[in-house]
């Protein structure tokens, strides 16, 4: 997290006020965090790995065509899924979308010249793709951000030719990954000490969050296809203050933290992670692990 300011948007101050924060607030409040912390999502999700040596971006991949195709990546942030496809199957003509030009930025200084075609649009309207246009549509860990949702899988099955997949990295379920639910309460607690209503209102749609919802709700709009959703784990290890430091940023309701509290939040978050330490010291080995739902979209 690079920028020590709390976070204050116009969505913040709806929950300050007891209301509900429009789809617009959301959208201006996710842009104002990657405008002031671009590519942070790619610090924990690229240290993570799962029990065959994966990342999430590398689960993900493997969804992608074999031999030629088009692939959007959407939200794409800093290009990092992109070059993992670039560099599996050069012959893959790739897209990516988001939403953040600052995002966009790095993934054009990540990503080899001509790799991938870069766009910025909303995932509510991929009015830059043309109908029937992409092979398969991937994204990663951003469905559940996106409100409303239904827009975003209309356009998906709009962009997608027939016959072309569908797959996105979302949440998986808290208990599936032993102490991500108390690192999340321990991070939580701290923001609903600044901003009560965080977390009774938050960020995207919940049904994505949900396995069974989440397929009700896909199911819904691709109704002739196969729907399956896959539940894993990664996790990752180092110094307690690396850890630490690392799992904090994933989570974006850490950046509307004040200063002093971040701090606080920061150290009792890296007893956490080295128990069953005694007594945690910046050196002291930790471990964080994140629930993965890989959803899966095929006719």
């Amino acid at each position: 997290m690079n920028n020590l300011s709390p976070l204050r948007s116009g969505w913040t101050e709806s929950l300050a006020r007891g209301e509900q924060p429009d789809a617009s607030a959301l959208r201006l409040h996710l842009r104002a965090i990657h405008h002031d912390n671009p590519g942070f999502t790619e610090t924990c999700a690229q240290a993570c790995r799962d029990a065959a040596g994966r990342t999430s971006y590398e689960w993900l991949a493997e969804t992608a065509p074999g031999g030629e195709g088009r692939v959007l990546d959407l939200a794409c942030g800093s290009g990092v899924l992109l070059d993992i496809l670039h560099t599996r199957n050069p012959a893959l003509s790739l897209v990516g979308i988001d939403m953040c030009p600052e995002e966009l930025a790095l993934a054009r200084h990540r990503l080899p010249w001509a790799a991938a075609r870069l766009l910025q649009a909303e995932a509510q309207h991929l009015c830059v793709l043309q109908d029937d246009s992409m092979d398969a549509v991937l994204c990663h860990w951003a469905l559940t951000l996106m409100y409303p949702i239904e827009p975003v899988l209309r356009e998906v099955r709009r962009v997608l030719k027939p016959g072309g997949t569908f797959a996105a990295l979302v949440d998986g379920p808290m208990q599936a990954a032993p102490g991500y639910a108390a690192a999340h309460d321990l991070i939580y607690g701290h923001v609903q000490a600044e901003l009560p209503d965080y977390g009774s209102i938050d960020l995207g749609d919940p049904r994505v969050r949900g396995t069974d919802s989440l397929i009700e709700l896909v199911s819904a709009v691709f109704p002739q296809a196969d729907v399956t959703v896959e539940t894993g784990v990664v996790a990752m290890h180092g110094t307690a203050t690396e850890v630490a430091e690392a799992a904090a940023g994933f989570f974006y309701a850490a950046f509307t933290l004040s200063g002093a509290r971040r701090a606080q939040m920061l150290k009792e978050l890296s007893h956490l992670l080295c128990a069953p330490a005694t007594i945690a010291t910046t050196d002291t080995p930790a471990r964080f692990a994140m629930p993965v739902n890989r959803l899966l979209v095929r006719p």
